[in-house]
């Protein structure tokens, strides 16, 4: 009730009618882009936001709408996509609820401010989560070759989900590689910090998108619709694949995102890419 109230208050029959009408070929990109983004991030617990911004940001779309685009069209996949976990039993409730309203305040903090002070100041954080994840990338890819894996107690996990929440919306992407990847590498369960991280991230990503759309209101309306079709697509797959992928390879696939992730946020800081 609250989606659809949220949705058809935004859009009226007239637009739709126009939308219709008016399919560009962009439309076609975006569903594949979010099937892709929704596969990665659903299996693997991040890459959604850097997957769909990376595809924005090529066809010069600026980062507040970015941002707020993808939060929309992540309301959907995400809540699928959480939906789906539960049903596979792939959720810790426990640290579900210790991640949740952390997170939901940290993204609505980040989209009010980058709603008011634009992407100048997002592009100094973003270096910063960068080094911070390169360095988790790499201990879990090590921890996926040690025989006796260490499970670290987590400390301040609030902390964490509000920190992911906030970077989430402030800097166009951050709650799957900072939230996964540090519980990850606290030696925690890929499947069940990935389940638990996915629910999480419906209501941190509609708590967002509620943000963006009270600031900036609703634009690019085939990009949102495009990325909402592939990912609602993708989510049941991906939510599957978790519970049938062994340990050692979700530790692996993981740990590498986060480093590719990293390492192009720290390249482009740096004018190399």
């Amino acid at each position: 009730m609250i989606l659809g109230r949220f949705v058809f208050s935004a859009i009226t029959f007239d637009e739709v009618s126009t939308f219709v009408g008016n399919i560009e070929p962009i439309f076609y990109w975006m569903v594949f882009a979010g099937f892709l983004a929704q596969m990665v991030d659903g299996a693997l617990g991040m890459g959604y936001g850097v997957t769909s911004t990376t595809v924005l940001l090529s066809l010069g779309v600026n980062l507040p709408a970015i941002s707020g685009s993808i939060h929309t069209a992540e309301i959907f996949s995400s809540g699928i996509s959480g939906f789906s976990h539960y049903k596979f039993g792939n959720v810790n409730r426990k640290l579900f609820k210790v991640l949740l309203v952390p997170g939901i305040i940290g993204a609505i903090v980040g989209a009010w401010l980058l709603s008011e002070i634009g992407e100048e100041y997002a592009n100094y954080v973003r270096p910063i989560l960068a080094a911070y994840t390169l360095v988790l990338g790499a201990r879990i890819i090590y921890t996926a070759f040690k025989k006796n894996k260490e499970r670290k107690k987590i400390k301040m996990a609030g902390v964490l989900a509000g920190a992911g929440g906030f970077l989430d919306s402030f800097g166009g992407g951050g709650w799957g590689p900072l939230v996964t990847s540090t519980l990850i590498a606290k030696g925690r369960t890929p499947r069940f910090v990935i389940g638990t991280v996915s629910i999480t991230e419906f209501f941190v990503t509609f708590a967002s998108a509620l943000t963006f759309f009270a600031m900036l209101g609703l634009s690019h309306l085939q990009v949102i619709v495009g990325l909402v079709l592939g990912g609602m697509l993708a989510a049941p797959i991906a939510a599957r694949l978790v519970g049938k992928l062994p340990m050692k390879t979700m530790f692996i696939a993981v740990g590498t995102l986060v480093i590719i992730w990293s390492l192009r946020i720290l390249l482009k800081a740096i004018g190399l890419f």
